[in-house]
């Protein structure tokens, strides 16, 4: 990924020697100190005496300005290009003492190196191309992976699963836009290119490929965040006796009074290892104060940004059932009260009794497989990089319209360039400072 956009080359323009503990703040058997620059391998004699033969273990005693004994330890040498960050690497492996780290570091500043901010290493490794963007917010999310499943679709995209997939869907748009530019510059062949059958074809295996990509994206985004599962419906439906009984404690007030439920309750549980947070909402009506009516405000707006939308419906109380659709799944709930069968009907509608948990069964399979199913084979993404890649799936359709409705071909190569332009902010081919200052400002220091 030899990319050497202005924005990257003043990045690396910045440079400098840094130096952070890799390792979390406190006591502990070991700790990690890392240091990487230009200036490393001068630091490492220094400090060490010896610059260690490159990639193996030493022990080695380290000491300060006077030449006194601080830890001994040991020290791995890593040479450029060939390191985390592409620059030389000097790791010191020392005793987990705190003051024994701020002497070791305040030590290696006394030498010219500075403190590195949040993600620096990874920025660098990034600017560097020992890895792309969407390999370095890996490296963030298997550090917070909350689940096994997490850590190892966060280690996939690490080995490159998800830029692989993006990689593969910049190299076919490219050859699509390459075949339909390729007949703007010979006008005079008389080749109509939006009659062209490979054309054709290729817009129609594009098309199945961005599906599957971002179907497999989505999947890690909510692997990764977790699904927000909302609990909407009428009052004294149930709502908040579904919501205890899923989160297995009295998360929410139950009573018979109508509005009971005012504001949004919230409660994380897992399914399938994949955390789940609930949103209990106050009933939806119109009648109630204004404070009740505050709460209808918000439950339309948890609704409107849920990943998935449970309509609890009273079975007992008749009347016409809302129909599921989109992200909606209808829960007919309290059949205690009229006897008929748990279970799911499909996969949009389920009856159970949250009272006597007949038929939770299956609401919690229909909550897994939304979470994504199996995670195997799932790399994880995340929210700007599901964005992008919705970005991109729109102006590659756009394209697609225009050249089934015979619009011009400048038009149609147009959106696909667009469309190319979107999956490079995944990856850091395209992007900017800015965007690189956000993303790596989330990471831990050290890392």
């Amino acid at each position: 990924m030899a990319d050497q956009s202005p924005d990257r080359q003043g990045a690396r323009e910045a440079g400098g020697t840094i130096v952070a503990c890799a390792t979390p703040p406190g006591r502990g058997g070991v700790a990690v100190i890392r240091v990487s620059g230009e200036a490393v391998r001068a630091m490492t004699a220094e400090i060490l005496g010896q610059v260690p033969p490159a990639r193996s273990a030493c022990l080695v005693s380290l000491t300060d300005s006077s030449g006194e004994l601080l830890d001994r330890g040991l020290a791995l040498f890593f040479p450029a290009p060939n390191s985390f960050t592409g620059e030389d690497v000097l790791e010191l492996q020392v005793h987990g003492s705190p003051v024994v780290c701020d002497l070791l570091v305040a030590r290696i500043c006394e030498l010219g190196a500075r403190p590195a901010g949040p993600g620096e290493f990874s920025r660098r490794a990034f600017l560097n191309d020992r890895m792309d963007l969407a390999q370095a917010e890996a490296v963030a999310d298997l550090i917070d992976a909350a689940s096994a499943a997490a850590a190892r679709a966060a280690a996939r995209s690490l080995r490159g699963a998800f830029s692989e997939a993006v990689e593969a869907l910049v190299s076919r748009l490219t050859g699509l836009r390459a075949h339909l530019e390729a007949t703007l510059d010979f006008p005079d062949e008389e080749v109509n290119p939006l009659e062209d059958r490979t054309l054709k074809e290729g817009f129609e295996e594009l098309g199945i490929r961005f599906g599957r990509v971002s179907e497999a994206a989505e999947r890690g985004r909510i692997l990764r965040d977790g699904l927000n599962v909302v609990i909407s419906g009428r009052p004294n439906a149930g709502k908040s006796s579904l919501m205890n009984v899923l989160a297995g404690e009295p998360a929410a007030i139950v009573a018979d009074e109508p509005g009971t439920t005012r504001d949004l309750v919230r409660a994380e549980i897992s399914i399938e290892g994949i955390p789940v947070e609930l949103i209990d909402t106050a009933g939806l009506r119109s009648a109630g104060g204004g404070v009740e009516r505050e709460g209808v405000r918000r439950a339309r707006a948890a609704r409107d940004e849920a990943d998935l939308v449970l309509n609890v419906w009273d079975a007992a109380a008749g009347g016409r059932q809302p129909r599921p659709a989109g992200r909606t799944i209808v829960v007919r709930n309290k059949i205690d009260l009229t006897g008929e069968t748990p279970g799911a009907a499909g996969d949009r509608t389920v009856s159970l009794s949250a009272r006597t948990g007949a038929g939770l069964d299956s609401l919690r399979e229909i909550l897994a497989e939304a979470a994504g199913g199996s995670a195997e084979g799932v790399f994880s993404a995340r929210s700007r990089q599901v964005n992008s890649l919705k970005e991109a799936n729109r102006r590659f359709l756009a394209a697609g319209s225009l050249f089934g409705q015979g619009h011009s071909a400048e038009l149609v190569a147009e959106e696909l360039r667009l469309a190319q332009e979107h999956l490079g902010e995944i990856t850091g081919a395209v992007g900017s400072d800015d965007l690189l200052g956000e993303i790596f400002s989330q990471f831990c220091i050290g890392k």
